[in-house]
């Protein structure tokens, strides 16, 4: 049978930009930048995480839940639909969820037509300072999953999900070609002096490289500012927004403080060879990994 000249190229990217506090500022910046992405070529665009507002996890305020709307009829949700069918684009939609009396950090993927994949929510809740969302969210019950797009099939995580190797992993098991983390990460409140931003991309750089797929990351910047019951919380949010080529090798990135609209091509049946041929799927040893079903190691 003959294989040469078999391609299939898609163009990812990944938006970087500030929040205000404005849903309709925020959203309208979301769009004009996807428009940007869709200008230079691109077909699945990735937003940062929870972009119609502040990181409001900085505090634990009851009032902060009024910020939650369902998943069906949501308002950002419809209009990135909108503008999915317009422009041809596969746009994840991140959000925060209100279902009932529970409450998640979801992504709703929006396929090129405009279509509701569905949703995936976040399954690994962070609790520190900063960055308290154990008080807002509960843990996802969507497990972690992939969506079949025009472009690409594609395993959508959130932002703490990028530090856990069995997430990346079991994306791709399920048949991911490319991987995508919306994040906001930035400073830490109770030390200046710590900066995880190479520790956070070269986690993510490394799930590309022990999977063979493209990786990409999409992060926000800018200084805000949170009252919380303590007195005011500020994250400085470090931006480096990337995407990640099959190796690991980073292909395309922004700075810590610009506006950016990143781009990068690949050939998903040139990775998929190379995935296949360096046998890392076929090796695996599923029967010797029980101990990962565990807590503290022992079975």
């Amino acid at each position: 049978m003959e294989m040469e000249g078999r391609r299939r190229e898609v163009v990812v990217s990944s938006l970087q930009f500030a929040c205000s506090d404005d849903i309709s500022t925020n959203v309208a910046t979301a769009e004009r930048l996807v428009r940007e992405a869709h200008a230079k070529g691109a077909n699945i665009v990735l937003i940062q995480e929870l972009f119609e507002g502040y990181y409001f996890c900085q505090a634990q305020r009851e009032e902060f839940f009024q910020r939650a709307k369902p998943y069906k009829n949501h308002p950002t949700i419809a209009r990135m639909q909108n503008l999915a069918k317009e422009l041809g684009v596969v746009i994840p939609v991140s959000f925060f969820e209100e279902a009932n009396n529970a409450h998640y950090n979801s992504i709703a993927i929006i396929d090129a037509d405009g279509t509701d994949l569905g949703i995936y929510r976040k399954s690994h809740i962070p609790d520190g300072p900063g960055y308290q969302e154990k008080f807002y969210f509960n843990p996802g019950d969507t497990g972690f999953k992939v969506f079949q797009t025009k472009f690409a099939k594609i395993g959508v995580a959130i932002c703490w999900d990028q530090w856990f190797p069995e997430a990346a992993r079991a994306m791709v098991l399920q048949g991911a070609e490319v991987l995508f983390y919306p994040t906001a990460i930035g400073s830490e409140p109770q030390d200046q002096g710590l900066d995880s931003r190479d520790h956070w991309r070269r986690v993510m750089q490394g799930h590309a490289g022990a999977n063979v797929v493209p990786l990409v990351a999409s992060n926000r910047i800018g200084k805000e500012v949170i009252e919380t019951e303590h007195g005011p919380s500020q994250i400085t949010f470090y931006g480096t927004s990337f995407v990640a080529g099959p190796t690991g090798e980073i292909v395309a990135e922004a700075d810590d403080n610009s506006e950016a609209v990143l781009v990068a091509q690949f050939d998903l049946e040139k990775i998929k060879s190379k995935r296949q041929s360096w046998g890392v799927f076929r090796d695996r040893r599923p029967d010797l990994y029980k101990v990962l079903l565990t807590m503290d190691g022992n079975l």
